[in-house]
């Protein structure tokens, strides 16, 4: 199976040519234990009623510097999810089952944490990071320390997970679902058939997958119930929410789709030359990893900029406040721009 998934890997570059501060760390860890284990809703959602929170989930004062860090232990470490847990950078290493935390504020190594199997998307839930691992489960380290708290399985090569306050969304490429799993424990709340899920993220009250023929699906989070199915570019990968919007990397076809998160209308389709791969918002832009790294105007989907990163595809992105980081996958590095 591993090397089915390391197929997906490749043949997803090959396309290409080839969340907080640590109080509402400690909020959501007490939330969690205070719940019922029968309470479905269990970690306090600390950003409802808020969509530019869910948007940004956090941020800092630091140094914007153009910086390139190496992560995981060896030269084939090749990292593609990439997540900020409030002070710190985590990225999944597909190669090596590790996952590496890097300060964000330096990119000083703070550790690196063995999972095993195929590390692919990483997402922070306000207390602990999850790691979706091919072939099948999810792994739940405690963010101050790396400690591995729990492993839950799942479907099929798990992708890029998101978080919605409680739970976790994982989407599940080669089986086409997604499961839910309560956060606090790890439980699973339900498993919903979307085929080709590879990516999710949350709106502050829907969960949005992509689905890699060419849709995004749009969940409500209370039950995973499907609210829409709306047509995207092809093979669509990568999606963020603005903060009234979601915007889908659409690998196959070099363009990224913008639809208003109240219905799905699409608002327009935009260039990002190259095969885009992830999607980020830095309250105000759009970034855009793949080929290149491209900047567009939140706006109007204007292009704002067009960043060679030294390899053919660059995949994870996340914001941390002031800086976008960009894993690359080939050269073993995450870049800080």
């Amino acid at each position: 199976m591993k090397r089915v998934v390391i197929g997906i890997c490749l043949a997803l570059a090959l396309v290409a040519t080839a969340n907080l501060f640590q109080g509402r760390a400690q909020e959501a860890d007490q939330s969690a234990q205070a719940a019922s284990s029968d309470d479905r809703r269990a970690n306090k959602n600390w950003a409802a009623g808020n969509p530019l929170k869910i948007a940004l989930l956090n941020w800092y004062q630091a140094n914007r510097v153009p910086t390139t860090f190496d992560v995981g232990k060896s030269k084939n470490s090749q990292p593609y999810g990439v997540a900020f847990d409030g002070a710190n950078i985590w990225t999944a290493n597909s190669s090596e089952g590790t996952v590496s935390k890097l300060r964000a504020s330096d990119g000083a190594p703070l550790g690196r944490f063995t999972v095993g199997g195929q590390p692919n998307g990483v997402v922070f839930d306000g207390a602990n990071v999850w790691v979706t691992v091919s072939p099948n489960t999810v792994s739940k380290l405690r963010a101050s320390d790396g400690k591995v708290l729990g492993s839950f399985d799942v479907g099929g090569a798990p992708w890029w997970p998101a978080f919605d306050g409680e739970n976790i969304w994982v989407p599940n490429f080669s089986d086409g679902t997604v499961s839910e799993l309560r956060a606090s424990d790890g439980k699973n709340l339900g498993t919903i058939n979307i085929s080709g899920a590879i990516g999710a993220a949350f709106d502050g009250t829907f969960v949005w997958v992509t689905g890699y023929g060419g849709t995004v699906t749009k969940l409500r989070a209370t039950d995973g119930k499907t609210v829409g199915t709306y047509s995207v570019g092809h093979n669509p990968i990568g999606l963020a929410f603005d903060g009234a919007n979601i915007w889908v990397a659409n690998n196959a076809d070099g363009t990224v789709s913008k639809l208003r998160a109240s219905d799905g209308t699409t608002l327009g389709t935009f260039s990002a030359p190259g095969s885009p791969y992830g999607v980020a918002f830095d309250g105000v832009n759009i970034w855009v990893t793949g080929t290149y790294v491209v900047e567009l105007r939140d706006s109007d989907g204007a292009q704002l900029g067009l960043f060679d990163v030294g390899s053919p595809t660059s995949t994870g992105v996340a914001f941390d406040g002031e800086n976008i980081w960009v894993a690359v996958a080939f050269k073993n590095s995450v870049n800080k721009m």
